[in-house]
């Protein structure tokens, strides 16, 4: 194990606050500062005003950036939801553990409970532990029964306190999971979930279109919840169905309880954000704010959800002492599987920010996420082009608090550059998705030769080039020019380190496909 004691400016910034008067918490009588990770679903690099757009307002996430470290070269490991999560939760990359994919709503927890984790750091160093809003890492053995205390779950890998749901809001079981149970289940209307075939008598959208507020485009045509088609079928769990407008609200308050009831001890929490992850039901009162339908819509009311963490945490007296993370678990989409005018109404709005790709997509646009650290009087603003990745969190947040953490995990410490001190580079990093790997080093990416569709139903394009592609996205951030045959040096050395890092995990075949 690890143990990194706190960097010299970290610590003199909690013994000034200490000095001040400040109450001081944690071991050894040191104030421990809190931590908040707050992450969005599917918000693309562009969909944050503060990278420049003049399409979209994004007030409170723009306090956030302006008044700290915004990154512009920032990383998810992955271009879809599972994998990303599962690299910021543990410190490892994805792609080494087979089962880190896109998960069904009644998949089995994909970490398992001996596993290390980001959560289990952080108790371990006195620190209470939430988690609250989208999961999507699984839970229970594979055979949930979700009328009983569902386990393993988050509990059982670090969270003292959670408030999620199972997948995403487009699969079902479409139920709140607290502290391991369905809120308000009826026993009398027990749930029964099949990813498989229906239940008898139970309206789909194949079978009762007539039922559907929302339509679907491709794939969302199963069980029927509030008008609404999703990916799964379910019966029963009536009185615990969530309404999908009020779920940004639902979720803001169980955040302000949290942050309530562990004012006075160091906590950490993570909040899954379900913006703008379709199917995008915003509440009414943000309806209409945009000219870009529900996908713009559902954007704002992320923004308000952080407005509200931001404002509780100043009421607490709590955000001088708070580190607060915002980013996004992939890239965006517009078209996911549902007739929402997302793709019509998208106007001059670039959601991936003038980069290649989106969700589904090993170019830029899939895992170049926003990404922003702010800890008000703490860090100074800045605007950092540092290479980070979302799975050097654990060591650097680890790092923070003096916590110990494995030698052997793929996070690497970057306090430092996260507090934007300095602007050292992570060496390299390996993108993933859906089980292809590419690599991002310095100002170039270099992808392998995968072949397949160019795009997917979404619209987005996937990133299979039929030849080694090399882009120096400092010069051609859009990647529209393959320098693999006018760089072959650069090429060849990181062909050389993709697969010292990738090897045994892998497809072979891939290297020996030679430069054409």
């Amino acid at each position: 194990m690890k143990k990194i004691a706190y960097s010299v400016s970290v610590t003199l910034l909690l013994m000034t606050a200490s000095c001040s008067g400040e109450k001081k918490t944690g071991q050894k009588g040191e104030q421990r500062p809190n931590v908040i990770v707050i992450l969005a679903d599917d918000l693309g690099f562009g969909d944050v005003s503060f990278y420049g757009s003049k399409t979209i307002s994004t007030p409170n996430l723009d306090s956030l950036a302006a008044g700290g470290v915004c990154f512009t070269n920032a990383y998810a490991t992955s271009a879809t939801s599972t994998p990303s999560r599962y690299a910021l939760m543990t410190g490892m990359y994805p792609w080494k553990n087979k089962d880190a994919k896109i998960l069904p709503g009644d998949a089995p927890l994909i970490i398992n409970p001996a596993q290390f984790t980001l959560p289990k750091m952080m108790q371990e160093a006195g620190y209470a532990t939430g988690a609250i809003g989208k999961w999507h890492l699984g839970m229970g053995d594979g055979n949930v029964n979700w009328n009983d205390t569902i386990r393993p779950g988050a509990r059982e890998i670090g969270f003292d306190y959670s408030c999620i749901i199972a997948a995403t809001n487009d699969r079902v079981p479409t139920v709140y999971v607290e502290n391991g149970g369905v809120v308000n289940l009826d026993p009398s209307d027990p749930i029964s979930v099949d990813y498989d075939k229906n239940f008898p008598g139970e309206p789909t959208a194949i079978d009762n279109p007539e039922m559907l507020k929302m339509q679907w485009s491709h794939g969302h045509n199963n069980s029927i919840v509030n008008g609404i088609p999703r990916i799964g079928y379910m019966k029963g769990g009536k009185a615990a169905r969530w309404i999908d407008e009020d779920m940004a609200d639902y979720f803001v308050d169980k955040v302000k309880t949290f942050l309530q009831d562990n004012k006075d001890r160091p906590f950490f929490l993570y909040y899954g954000l379900h913006e703008p992850h379709v199917p995008r039901a915003p509440h009414s009162r943000f309806v209409g704010k945009t000219d870009m339908g529900p996908r713009g819509d559902a954007i704002v009311e992320a923004d308000w959800c952080v407005g509200e963490v931001i404002s509780e945490l100043s009421k607490l007296g709590l955000l001088e002492n708070t580190m607060i993370i915002f980013s996004s678990d992939n890239g965006p989409v517009l078209n996911d599987g549902y007739k929402d005018g997302a793709p019509e109404r998208v106007g001059d709005h670039k959601p991936a920010g003038g980069l290649r790709g989106g969700k589904y997509s090993l170019f830029d646009g899939g895992t170049h996420v926003p990404l922003f650290v702010y800890w008000k009087g703490k860090i100074q603003p800045v605007r950092s082009d540092a290479l980070v990745s979302q799975l050097d969190l654990l060591a650097s947040i680890g790092d923070l608090v003096g916590a110990e953490y494995p030698d052997s995990l793929d996070s690497r410490p970057a306090l430092p550059t996260f507090m934007g001190q300095d602007f050292t580079d992570r060496s390299e990093l390996i993108i993933e998705c859906q089980g292809k790997l590419g690599i991002r080093q310095g100002n170039y990416v270099m992808l392998p030769p995968y072949t397949g569709p160019k795009t997917n139903l979404t619209g987005n394009e996937l990133g299979n080039l039929g030849e080694f592609g090399l882009f120096d996205l400092k010069k051609d951030p859009g990647q529209l020019n393959n320098i693999a045959r006018q760089e072959v040096a650069t090429l060849e050395k990181m062909k050389t380190t993709f697969f010292d890092i990738t090897r045994g995990y892998y497809r072979a075949e891939v290297e020996e496909t030679p430069l054409k």
